[in-house]
């Protein structure tokens, strides 16, 4: 019987146990059970159990105290509580442990040293009896002791932790969450250290920690021990990578953001017990990843393993949040402890909520969102957590970072804003939980805002989050996503922002319909293609420099445009996958590629950019041939080592029949070769010979969708951007309607699939009814129309007696 064991070795634990050693305790021990035989490295360790905790307070006698200093605790005076917490806990780290509990303590830390070596360092990890569950974190609620050497230092350390299940925040939480304060007990594991202070450490989630999207894995990490990262006081880096095809031997990591990673948490030396300090990591170290690919790969697989053994224990599908540390003089990567997800886990799946900031106005302060809620009040800078006193319900909390003794202020605010740390850290995993807005990694938040009366914090505007000065109108949208039934015409979406594609891939869709790279390619990576080819070409040095700034680590400078150019289009991809991504490839005009970085440089003078040198001419000009190469290099990244094969992709403005041949054979030439792991080719019909020979063009591409502005402009010969004539522009005009009906029923009688992409479905009905008696074969739309437009078109198929 495991009930009155003062210690149990973690190979001795399961998940079953955890009324006996605590969350924490209960998952080292599952998976030090199951999964090391499946690869994953877990540290060794033993778990001084509840029983013990429970020992010591009845042979100190010190429980009626307890209860009594508990009687009138009020979490919201921080007077009240502090003074109550401190009490408590002093009653506690004083207390004598029993002599049969240090005993085994001693004995069991001497059979760990014979394991690992003389006076081995140990950490010493808090592990609560209402920890970790699926609706309450309890995140840094207790203490965590690092480096601990030495039977009298362990001792004592474990003193402290039994202690700090008495915290101020710990007392607080409990309170908001309705647990009974001493129906909960305090285990303690004590594990072997892993050397991160010479190598890296860091924390991942096993679902997207914004919008819950479930195939995606988040890894965040920074060099040193990982409490940098909990604590949110480094900017870590962060990796994502794709379940699905990780899982069938891929490599697909969809997303790599250097963070800034300034500082580091070491051993003060390598003797010393409990001693750690924080040193500035060397610039060169700065500006590379803390891990490489293979590590990256690693970590996920371990996490895929880890997530599929806890969801079928419990029946159901159950994320998780892992804590990993690379040992720095062995190399081996370890899993530190594993926790249930408790935030996006609980959502309501069936209502999408959105926020939309009606207001438009220049960001005062920038950093990361988390979650992607607006928040607006009274803006409250705090240097201090010896000034959360002051902090009145809804104002802005503004500090260098948060640590759980904030949280009783936290759970009050309108918002959150912090100079340091990412999306892991403390600041984020509390405000997610609370449902609070928050923005973390603004670098200056207090500086800025500290003479701002009002704010208004925004993270719905994508990853990066915004501040702006003043109150701000703002509306919520909350739709019902439950199943309902799919009309026969597709409906897919536009989608341009990969920041944007795990939020937009929970509205009901048939895929992506036109997935553009302009938007990648202006915000990711800025920079003109031929500018990272022939950097020599580059007369002014201040843009050099620029250049040289931004390719940071790329020895190979095109390097930098394959891998972002990928990254931005895997993470869509993988946002709606299996369904369709039709990435259209690059269509800036002249005008806009001189406006990219270098790109004055490689771009001549045109009169009319418009139906100048664009689309399918440019890919095989020598002006630009070496450019669409490196477009190709990137989307075979996509499709081939990241196993992204739902990628289709689109030739916009292709003129010729000529040129299309030019392009597919370009592509193939370069990896790209149609039907090979099911590659689709498809063309833009949006130039009137687009239609006339649309055979023709059927006999090359393997489907079509109709660029609707661009034809309504060659067709009626006007230039919608011109005031004057701008009335006159209209997809609903006879000419064009004709165009496109001319297009769908080619298109139908040679089994070619043809789309739309454009608003016009949208704001006209009588439009989206024209292109379903056409037959068209999908219509893509904004986000912000999809339901509407769905709902419509389901009609309209029902009146036409349409069946799917």
């Amino acid at each position: 019987m495991k009930d009155n064991k003062l210690i149990l070795w973690f190979d001795t634990i399961e998940l079953a146990d955890l009324a006996q050693v605590g969350g924490k305790n209960a998952s080292l021990g599952e998976m030090r059970k199951e999964l090391i035989s499946q690869g994953v490295n877990i540290p060794d360790g033993f778990a001084i159990t509840a029983y013990a905790y429970r020992h010591l307070l009845t042979q100190s006698g010190i429980t009626a105290e307890i209860t009594k200093l508990l009687s009138d605790v009020n979490t919201h005076d921080i007077k009240n509580l502090s003074e109550r917490g401190k009490k408590i806990r002093s009653l506690i780290y004083n207390a004598k442990i029993p002599d049969d509990l240090q005993k085994e303590i001693i004995i069991s830390y001497k059979k760990l040293c014979d394991e690992y070596g003389p006076n081995t360092d140990v950490a010493v990890r808090s592990s609560a009896t209402a920890e970790d569950l699926p609706n309450a974190s309890f995140a840094g609620q207790q203490e965590t002791f690092l480096n601990i050497r030495g039977e009298d230092l362990l001792i004592d350390a474990c003193k402290k932790c039994f202690a700090s299940l008495y915290t101020d925040r710990a007392i607080s939480y409990r309170v908001d969450k309705g647990f009974d304060h001493l129906s909960v007990a305090l285990s303690i594991g004590v594990q072997k250290m892993v050397r991160s202070d010479l190598a890296s450490s860091g924390v991942i989630f096993s679902i997207d920690t914004e919008t819950g999207f479930k195939d995606a894995i988040l890894i965040t990490g920074a060099y040193g021990l990982g409490e940098t990262v909990v604590q949110g006081t480094v900017n870590p880096d962060e990796f994502y990578v794709f379940k699905p095809t990780l899982k069938t031997g891929f490599r697909p990591i969809i997303q790599r953001k250097l963070g800034t990673k300034e500082i580091k948490m070491i051993y003060a030396s390598e003797t010393d017990s409990e001693s750690t300090v924080v040193n500035p990591v060397p610039l060169e170290d700065r500006n590379r990843f803390c891990l490489n690919d293979d590590e990256i790969l690693t970590l996920a697989k371990w996490t895929t393993i880890i997530e599929d053994h806890y969801s079928q224990k419990a029946g159901y599908f159950k994320p998780m949040d892992i804590e990993w540390g690379k040992d720095g003089k062995t190399g081996e990567l370890f899993i530190l402890q594993a926790r249930p997800e408790t935030v996006q886990s609980q959502k309501d799946i069936n209502v999408l909520e959105s926020y939309v900031l009606l207001d438009k106005k220049e960001p005062i302060v920038k950093g990361t969102s988390v979650g992607s809620k607006i928040g607006a009040g009274p803006v409250h800078v705090i240097e201090s957590v010896n000034d959360i006193r002051r902090f009145r319900k809804g104002e802005i909390l503004v500090s260098d970072m948060t640590d759980p003794d904030w949280e009783p202020i936290m759970k009050i605010a309108s918002a959150i804003v912090t100079n340091k740390g990412g999306r892991t850290c403390h600041a984020a995993i509390v405000s997610r939980e609370l449902g609070v807005p928050c923005i973390v990694g603004t670098g200056n938040g207090t500086a800025i805002l500290e003479n701002i009366p009002e704010a208004t914090v925004s993270c719905a505007e994508g990853e990066v989050g915004n501040v702006y000065s003043g109150i701000l109108k703002y509306d919520i949208h909350k739709i019902n996503v439950q199943e309902t039934e799919r009309p026969r015409t597709k409906i897919m979406m536009n989608v341009g922002n990969p920041d944007n594609a795990f939020t937009l891939s929970s509205i009901p869709n048939d895929g992506i319909g036109l997935a553009r790279l302009e938007f990648i390619i202006t915000h990711f990576i800025a920079i003109h293609p031929m500018a990272l080819i022939h950097p020599e070409k580059v007369t002014d040095e201040n843009v050099r420099k620029d250049i040289d700034r931004l390719t940071q680590g790329y020895t190979n400078k095109s390097d930098f445009f394959v891998d972002k150019l990928a990254q931005g289009v895997a993470k869509i991809a993988a946002a709606f996958y299996p369904n369709d991504v039709i990435v259209r490839m690059s269509d800036f005009k002249s005008n806009e590629y001189a406006g990219l970085m270098g790109g004055s440089f490689f771009e001549l003078e045109e009169e009319n950019p418009m139906i100048g040198f664009r689309g399918a001419s440019r890919y095989y000009d020598p002006r630009y041939r070496e450019a669409f190469s490196l477009e190709c290099a990137a989307m075979l990244k996509v499709r081939d080592e990241m196993g992204l094969t739902n990628v289709k992709l689109m030739i916009p403005f292709c003129r010729t029949i000529a040129e299309g041949k030019n392009v597919i054979e370009l592509m193939a030439a370069k990896g790209l070769v149609q039907a090979k792991n099911d590659l689709e080719i498809y063309m833009m019909v949006e130039i009137p010979s687009n239609v006339v020979l649309i055979k023709e063009f059927g006999k090359i591409f393997d489907g079509f969708s109709i660029g609707s502005n661009d034809l309504t402009q060659l067709t009626l010969g006007l230039d919608r951007d011109s005031a004057q004539i701008s009335h006159i522009f209209d997809e609903r005009n006879a000419a064009v309607e004709e165009l496109i009906r001319q297009a769908i029923t080619e298109a139908n009688k040679m089994g070619k699939k043809i789309g739309i992409c454009g608003q016009a479905p949208s704001d006209y009905p009588e439009f989206a009814r024209f292109l379903v008696e056409c037959g068209i074969s999908s219509i893509s739309l904004n986000s912000d129309t999809v339901i509407k437009t769905t709902i419509d078109i389901l009609k309209t198929e029902q009146d036409l007696g349409i069946k799917k």
